[in-house]
């Protein structure tokens, strides 16, 4: 028997108190990777799954236990105290202010159910990843700076489309790095590539993957040139299509320059008319993605990742 703890950071209680933004418009992402997260692990039948809520989210799935952190305890000191009740963790939190490596510290390596330190720590960072990347023979969009026409700025820790500004000027866009970083924070300037923003999926284990899918992204830029996240399309390119080897070649560089990565993780890029992929950014996580895979896919993932971290602890 395995006892599985489900930590979602905003539904397990982060952030929410006192920002109602947070609560209105990422509660509802947070909770569908929480819910399809504790559902495949009910399929997989590993034993008791509990998962953490809070005030704000909604009922866990039935089946499993809920457990709320005490009030005023920080997310990691709830996650470390559950950690100590359970043989393996399964948490969700952003890369920002170092809070997934948080989570992983407070978990430790024998409990923890993917993402090595030095690949979250790696992908923590934007700038780190993609000069990891690049360092790697894939594509970056810095390889395409001179026909860039618009220039994006966004946390160097950031995740999803949080606080990402769109110029139409370099020199407007390095202004706004430079704001940014006089006030403390780790800002990163890149090139805009054009094409059709997508992501893949993988089950990552020792330097190796498994492209589980090629998701394409709904993103959008407003009329203030801010950056928005507005969901995922499962799936969206088939076995046959032409451009499905070349992402399973890449999905397994992806792997190999970041050979921390374990259980599922993302790799968001852009597919350009004239170059192909160009890496993005690398999610050392569960991501949106998650939700309504495993249905698509035929198979518990779930399943899948428990396996794969028990092959990779005993090889």
């Amino acid at each position: 028997m395995t006892r599985v703890f489900v930590y979602e950071y905003l539904s397990g209680g982060g952030l929410v108190d006192g920002d109602p933004a947070a609560s209105t418009t990422l509660m509802p992402l947070g909770q569908a990777m929480r819910d399809a997260m504790a559902r495949d692990l009910l399929r997989a039948r590993l034993g008791p799954v509990t998962v953490a809520t809070c005030a704000a989210a909604g009922p866990v799935p039935a089946g499993t236990q809920a457990v709320c952190a005490a009030p005023g305890e920080a997310p990691e000191v709830f996650v470390a105290r559950q950690a100590a009740r359970h043989d393996l963790v399964w948490a969700v939190a952003p890369e920002s202010d170092g809070l997934l490596a948080a989570m992983q510290a407070a978990v430790g390596r024998s409990r923890w159910l993917g993402c090595d330190a030095a690949a979250i720590a790696l992908a923590s960072s934007k700038g780190a990843t993609l000069a990891r990347l690049r360092a790697h023979g894939i594509a970056t969009p810095h390889d395409l700076a001179d026909e860039a026409t618009r220039w994006v700025v966004k946390p160097d820790d950031g995740a999803g489309a949080v606080a990402t500004q769109v110029w139409t000027s370099r020199g407007a866009a390095a202004a706004d790095a430079r704001r940014r970083e006089n006030v403390g924070a780790a800002a990163w300037l890149e090139p805009w590539v054009d094409g059709e923003p997508m992501s893949l999926s993988l089950l990552a284990r020792a330097g190796h993957a498994e492209l589980l899918s090629v998701n394409r992204q709904r993103i959008a830029v407003d009329g203030d040139g801010l950056l928005r996240y507005d969901g995922v399309d499962l799936d969206c390119v088939s076995p046959n299509d032409p451009r499905r080897a070349t992402l399973a070649t890449l999905a397994g560089r992806v792997a190999a320059a970041i050979p921390g990565l374990a259980g599922f993780a993302g790799v968001d890029f852009v597919w350009h008319p004239a170059r192909g992929p160009v890496a993005i950014e690398v999610n050392p996580r569960t991501t949106c993605a998650f939700v309504g895979l495993s249905e698509r896919l035929g198979r518990c993932l779930a399943a899948d990742i428990v396996a794969a971290r028990r092959e990779t602890l005993h090889a």
